[in-house]
């Protein structure tokens, strides 16, 4: 009975904390999120040493979701092309929602400053499998320079992430249509 209760408890705290990081940062105090999971400090700690492994936990727990979401699907479209721009299709979609704040990965990195820090790790982890995904798919469709094009396609992607999650900008086909311009530019089918 313990361990369901353990494990209830750490999936309240790691709900918790994957919506308030992404909501208000990272710089967020402990009280705030024991409160907002409705554990108890002591509860937590002794779940995990640290805030800083609640935050890596949370962030990695919620990946697979956010990749998912992004990678087309058994049903969704199957050329190198189509695929890349699946992602972005998927971006657009996805900043059009209110609640949106950008890709958490580059915002926990920017806010962390830390290279070092458990949850800079996991960050790094999905712009490593984001960028492997764009180059996989570009050396497919016979990109010129695949790395360079996926490098691009990362800059697109994180920099149109960042300014829709900041409500600076709305993407409504913008990034499809500078991406369709990448991919005509490097020659990928």
């Amino acid at each position: 009975m313990a361990t369901t209760d353990n494990a209830s408890t750490r999936d309240r705290l790691l709900d918790a904390a994957a919506e308030l990081f992404y909501r208000e940062g990272v710089s967020l105090g402990v009280e705030t999120l024991s409160r907002s999971a409705g554990v108890s400090k002591r509860s937590m700690y002794q779940l995990f040493a640290s805030k800083d492994e609640v935050l890596a936990a949370s962030l990695a727990r919620r990946l697979p979701e956010y990749e998912e979401r992004l990678a087309p699907g058994p049903q969704e479209p199957d050329g190198p092309r189509e695929r890349i721009v699946h992602v972005f299709e998927q971006l657009e979609k996805a900043s059009a929602d209110p609640a949106y704040r950008g890709c958490p990965c580059p915002a926990s990195l920017v806010e962390l400053k830390d290279p070092e820090h458990p949850a800079s790790a996991v960050a790094r982890g999905a712009k490593e499998w984001l960028l492997g995904f764009f180059r996989a798919a570009a050396e497919e469709g016979g990109a010129r320079d695949a790395g360079l094009l996926a490098r691009q396609l990362m800059l697109v992607f994180d920099g149109a992430s960042a300014r829709a999650g900041a409500g600076i900008e709305t993407l409504d086909g913008l990034t499809t249509t500078t991406v369709t311009a990448l991919l005509d530019a490097s020659g990928t089918r």
